[in-house]
């Protein structure tokens, strides 16, 4: 088998077989596969596409090319929850609670088989190829394919073990993909990849037109996580985290359906349950829950700029990727990789698509340590808003479901 007929079948448009993926992930897995040939393989791929059954051979190769986490030592079904990403997304910190706070265990081992609730971070032999292939793909032009996005997402949640496998597809202006119709095929590819692998997986396609919650920033958006915890969160965090812990609970065999499901994770957060299961689960992760008990201890910033309306209104549309640019200006994030990340800098928004704002009204209040920034900072957060004199409606945040064998 040589990597120049696997690079000239895609090419035409061949599909490959299982035994020829396999071949080329673990050919430059191991070096013996170049990158130039590599870097080639992948362009074919995004001009000619994958099939599903290649989507799924390539996912499994990448999954199998380091450690596959045997979970069986934890007791009962393990459920796993992945967001594909956007601006103000701390479901996590929510959702993992809440569904271990009702007995389901949420990836690791003794921690999970004692307070069913552990997150972990990828190791450098969990799915190295997926690692490796993607720092390729990076400098290649080659990171907007479907097929190539879902193997490297999926590859590490099969290799991590679960048996229930919950997804956050984000879609919008704020998301990786752009439409709905292109978040919603790319569910379907990750449910089928899933699914096709043995695992109970199915995706929540999410709307990321505007920050999730109102915050964005570290502090600021642990610090929004513990207010919905207490039931205090915004109605699109609350609606997202509770859609995606029912899907958990009902993939666990927790709960018969989603309206018990839903039902039990509003109970969990009502009763303090599920606080008390974040409060747990920083203790044994080695934090200090006093954070969580009194959020007055979270490093505070020391400059407070607030944005206003030039105009009265409706808010109509928000640019929700610059306004993550927004928070990196701040110092919510690294611009360079030396750079220091600021836990305290960040923005907590004041408005939803869809409310109405008078002049002068605050859109936005900017947090950082860091005078340097604020000036161009507060222009670029004043553009991102977008101000209608129409009647804007407002917006669904749970955009569709995806389970397996939907077309």
């Amino acid at each position: 088998m040589r990597m120049y007929d696997c690079i000239l079948a895609k090419k035409a448009g061949r599909e490959l077989n299982r035994e020829e993926i396999e071949y080329i992930v673990d050919g430059f897995t191991d070096g013996s596969i170049t990158d130039y040939q590599m870097s080639a393989f992948l362009m074919a791929v995004c001009l000619k596409g994958m099939t599903g059954e290649e989507t799924l051979a390539l996912t499994m190769a990448m999954a199998k090319s380091g450690d596959m986490l045997d979970l069986s030592p934890i007791v009962g079904k393990k459920a796993d929850k992945h967001s594909t990403g956007g601006v103000g997304d701390k479901t996590t910190l929510i959702v993992g609670p809440i569904v271990a706070a009702l007995g389901v265990p949420v990836d690791f081992f003794m921690q999970v088989n004692r307070i069913k609730l552990a997150v972990m971070s990828q190791t450098a032999n969990l799915a190295p190829a997926d690692k490796k292939i993607y720092a390729l793909r990076d400098v290649t032009a080659t990171v907007d394919s479907i097929p190539l996005i879902a193997s490297s997402i999926m590859s590490k949640k099969l290799a991590a073990g679960a048996d229930v496998i919950v997804l956050d597809v984000k879609a919008g202006s704020g998301a990786f993909m752009k439409t709905e119709e292109d978040a919603i095929l790319l569910a379907k590819t990750m449910v089928e990849i899933g699914n096709g692998a043995g695992r109970k997986t199915c995706a929540v396609v999410t709307d990321m037109s505007q920050p999730l919650g109102y915050n964005v920033g570290n502090s600021l958006e642990v610090e929004e996580a513990i207010a919905a915890l207490h039931g205090a969160g915004a109605q699109d965090l609350m609606d997202a985290s509770f859609t995606l812990a029912a899907q958990m609970l009902v993939g666990a065999g927790r709960a018969g359906d989603l309206k018990e499901a839903y039902g039990l994770a509003q109970q969990a957060v009502a009763d303090g349950s599920a606080f008390e299961k974040f409060c747990e689960f920083i203790r044994a992760q080695g934090g200090d829950d006093g954070y969580a008990k009194g959020t007055k201890k979270f490093p505070r910033a020391g400059i407070e700029t607030k944005v206003r309306a030039e105009r009265a209104g409706y808010v109509c549309r928000m640019q929700t990727e610059e306004i993550g640019m927004v928070s990196l200006l701040l110092g919510a994030g690294r611009q360079t990789k030396e750079s220091k990340i600021d836990l305290s800098a960040g923005i907590i928004m004041r408005v939803k698509i869809g409310d109405y704002v008078e002049e002068g009204d605050v859109l936005a209040t900017l947090y950082t340590n860091d005078p340097s920034g604020v000036e161009e900072a507060g222009k670029r957060m004043l553009a991102a808003v977008e101000i209608s004199g129409e009647t804007v409606e407002k917006m669904s945040h749970v955009l569709a479901v995806i389970h397996g064998g939907e077309g």
